[in-house]
């Protein structure tokens, strides 16, 4: 018998090459030489504006605190929190030029009403001290990044030996102690060489540390990508509220929107209708006469009775338009075929269409009433759009329940293209449609066809 628990535990050679292969390459590739220079760079800009910030916080905090300099200490501390928040800046320029790190700036500071009320609300200006505590924090980051960049240094002086020994004569004269030094990023307790052939030991150090070098500042680097993104990007929460305020601003508008439209349908459709219904009974019921009236001479004459007839012919018109156009608003505010569901209501859908589309549905659970009507609408929308504007001769339709808990709605077609999300047409409508329930809509439609529009929606608003 073979024992084959040795081969069980051995890395898989496609395994090995690969890490060696990325190991070895490390040192050459444009990212480790950025990190290094952002490291490199970001020091002077880390202590310089540390410090100067320590200062100024520590000075506006001493002078807060006393009666006689508490404005000149509040003036302090602004000016304080003002420079953190320049500082800020420039780390996020100098982030996004050599790590590609592009972080949107958290806005201007808070307005207030006065010189009080300017002082006040820069005291209480939230990003610009999550910025300070990034100024403060970068100090021993910076500190941290330039012993990184030590490592390189050390590297490529050591790897340099051989040739500082042979050609530049940099080597012990004979009869003198001490030999060449040997750098390490480390103490090591004063490394030295004093033969040529001790020049290649600190050829391989320097490879070594070469090698090593790029980790040392990637890790550096993702460690101050941490703290970017924590305390010099958007605050989440503060973007979280300002996006409820715009969707629920814009859920209010579209409600008011929808019963003005209401209001105007019955106005001018289904209540005028049924006003002529009104006026033609009453008409109809002077020709006939008053009650009773049948029991005495015949008042009502065959030119009498058409125009009576006319009259009601006109009343059941009316009454039947004015049902159907009720019918119509009431669909309109929720869609009878929703009742059995979302698949069954886009098949009505599709099987409405004047161009051939091919429905897939895939929604084993059923998302909540609401969802259920905005992705019925946002369908119907998209269809539309294929049908007046896109030139197609077919399209797919796909509804889908995704992993992660979204309806996903697909609808692709073979027109021309060029469909855009702008200002005035019926796509910035599905926008503000699908943004109150933090759906999000999606638009691929290059020159020529084929045109995808995708709708992602919550199951459950």
């Amino acid at each position: 018998m073979h024992d084959t628990s040795g081969a069980a535990t051995r890395p898989s050679p496609v395994l090995v090459r690969p890490l060696v292969r990325t190991l070895l390459r490390a040192p050459l590739t444009r990212r480790a030489l950025r990190e290094a220079a952002y490291c490199l760079l970001a020091f002077p800009i880390g202590l310089a504006g540390g410090v100067v910030v320590a200062v100024l916080l520590a000075l506006g905090a001493g002078l807060t605190v006393s009666l006689v300099g508490a404005v000149v200490g509040v003036l302090v501390l602004v000016a304080g929190v003002r420079l953190a928040r320049t500082l800020g800046a420039g780390h996020r320029r100098l982030a996004s030029w050599l790590l590609g790190e592009h972080l949107p700036g958290p806005g201007p500071p808070p307005a207030g009403r006065g010189l009080l009320g300017r002082l006040d609300a820069r005291l209480r200006d939230g990003a610009g001290w999550r910025a300070v505590s990034y100024v403060l924090v970068k100090l021993p980051v910076s500190a941290l990044g330039v012993y990184a960049v030590l490592w390189w240094l050390t590297g490529l002086v050591n790897v340099t030996a051989p040739l500082r020994w042979a050609v530049f004569g940099q080597r012990p004269d004979s009869g003198e102690g001490g030999g060449m030094p040997v750098l390490t990023p480390v103490p090591a307790g004063g490394l030295e060489v004093d033969t040529f052939a001790g020049t290649f030991a600190a050829l391989a150090l320097g490879l070594a540390l070469l090698l090593l070098a790029p980790w040392s500042t990637r890790l550096v680097v993702a460690a101050d990508r941490w703290l970017l993104r924590a305390l010099l990007g958007r605050d989440r929460l503060a973007d979280r509220v300002r996006d409820l305020e715009e969707t629920r601003a814009l859920a209010v508008d579209d409600s008011v929107a929808l019963l003005r439209r209401v209001e105007r349908d019955l106005h001018d459709g289904a209540q005028v209708r049924l006003v002529a219904v009104a006026m033609s009974l009453d008409m109809a019921k002077e020709r006939l006469g008053p009650p009773g009236a049948e029991d005495a001479a015949p008042a009502v004459g065959p030119a009498d009775l058409a125009r009576v007839r006319q009259l009601v012919d006109g009343a059941h018109r009316n009454a039947t338009e004015a049902l159907t156009e009720l019918r119509d608003l009431a669909r309109g505010l929720h869609p009878p075929a929703l009742d059995d569901g979302l698949p069954d209501a886009l098949a009505t859908l599709a099987a409405r269409s004047s161009v051939p589309v091919r429905l897939t549905a895939d929604v084993p659970r059923r998302p909540t009433p609401a969802i259920e009507t905005i992705a019925y609408f946002c369908a119907a929308e998209l269809l539309t759009n294929v049908i007046k504007h896109s030139g197609a001769t077919r399209a797919d339709l796909t509804v889908e329940e995704c992993r992660d808990g979204v309806l996903r709605l697909r609808i692709v077609d073979d027109g021309r293209g060029g469909a855009t999300i702008g200002a005035g047409s019926g796509l910035a409508g599905l926008v503000q449609r699908v943004r109150p329930v933090d759906g999000r809509l999606t638009v691929h439609s290059p020159a020529g066809g084929p045109t995808t529009a995708v709708v992602e929606l919550p199951l459950h608003a």
